[in-house]
């Protein structure tokens, strides 16, 4: 595939790329348009004004809808940037959407293939899938894991699973940590702070819980999670992704007890880069990314009540000792680093483009 390819990346508008904190989706989409740029392939970027990248930046807003305190139920800025992207389609040989479907409804007014990620999808009794349906035989799509796939309602012609991948680098390894364990993500009851939290206080565990407050979740926090923090369970709040590192790599482990379909799991393998095992309950892509019994366990997610299995969590916990924080590093370098994800993209691209001429 030549060098010279024109590839469009077209980006959600809610943080700037890369983030300057929480934005999972917005930092893959800046080490996919860095890496390939590096790999010196023609890239345009349409993001928020105020992102950094070495490739072209092509801008509808000059902030992020974040900053902007744009809702984010509120699509229009989103819609224009895939309208005023497509309208460039002379200047590119592919785009690539990290918005969803956010542009299918264009594509058949165009002459040249996109792509879409799908970072996380709908719940498949989401009414979404009823519009997704009629587009199912032409779209390319990427799942971001073989359980994403596997739980889409939706089969499409064209389909294939990219993992993510990580700046290894950022993250050092440490063999020795300390002795308390963290949770990191969107604090969020799908996240499970509250089951880490709970988990804590029954083995006299010290945690330590990182992640952003979206406004949804203000009453969430208030009424689950402050009322439990004491001397040994502190909140941090959220801190900048340069900062995160020093988070992963002095734990013991990090307590991913999730009560939803993970899409992937950043923080599960920013964790292992660091030598840091994950402690998870088997919902979504968790038996992906972690190797059970190797870096980390893999915990059945519920009880014979059905309830969040908290006493197994707790047991897999008690053997955590048993994990070789190397292993975890090893893991994560030979499957989930940057240039694994942009090597799995250039594939795609190529697929799709030998298709189409």
């Amino acid at each position: 595939m030549s060098k010279k390819l024109r590839i469009a990346q077209i980006a959600p508008l809610r943080f700037p790329i890369p983030p300057r904190k929480y934005g999972g989706i917005e930092r893959i989409v800046s080490f996919l348009t860095e890496e390939l740029f590096k790999r010196g392939y023609q890239v345009t970027l349409f993001a928020s004004g105020n992102s950094k990248t070495r490739a072209k930046l092509v801008s509808v807003i000059k902030k992020d809808l974040d900053e902007k305190k744009i809702p984010w139920a509120d699509w229009y800025w989103n819609i224009f940037n895939h309208s005023s992207a497509f309208q460039m389609e002379k200047k590119f040989d592919i785009f690539h959407s990290h918005c969803g479907f956010m542009g299918i409804f264009f594509e058949k007014f165009i002459k040249i293939p996109v792509l879409h990620t799908l970072h996380n999808i709908p719940n498949s009794s989401d009414h979404r899938w009823g519009i997704f349906k009629h587009f199912k035989d032409y779209l390319n799509v990427v799942f971001i894991s073989k359980s994403e796939q596997k739980n889409s309602p939706l089969r499409f012609k064209k389909e294939w699973v990219v993992y993510n991948g990580i700046n290894v680098s950022q993250f050092k390894f440490n063999l020795k940590p300390k002795n308390h364990f963290i949770w990191v993500g969107r604090i969020d009851p799908r996240k499970g702070p509250q089951n880490a939290i709970q988990i804590a206080k029954r083995l006299g565990l010290k945690l330590l819980l990182v992640g952003q407050i979206q406004s949804i979740y203000k009453d969430y926090f208030q009424r689950e999670i402050k009322p439990h923090l004491t001397s040994k369970i502190r909140f941090i709040g959220e801190v900048p992704q340069k900062e995160l590192p020093n988070f992963y790599t002095k734990a013991k482990a990090l307590l991913y007890p999730i009560e939803w379909e993970e899409p992937f799991g950043l923080v599960m393998a920013e964790s292992m880069a660091c030598g840091t095992p994950v402690v998870a309950f088997k919902r979504g892509s968790v038996p992906e990314v972690i190797k059970d019994g190797k870096t980390g366990f893999i915990v059945e997610p519920f009880d014979k009540q059905g309830k969040p299995n908290l006493k197994g969590f707790i047991e897999a916990i008690k053997k955590i000792d048993q994990i070789d924080r190397r292993e975890c590093r090893k893991w994560v370098e030979e499957n989930f680093t940057i240039e694994k994800m942009v090597d799995g993209y250039e594939r795609v691209y190529k697929e799709i483009l030998k298709r189409e001429n």
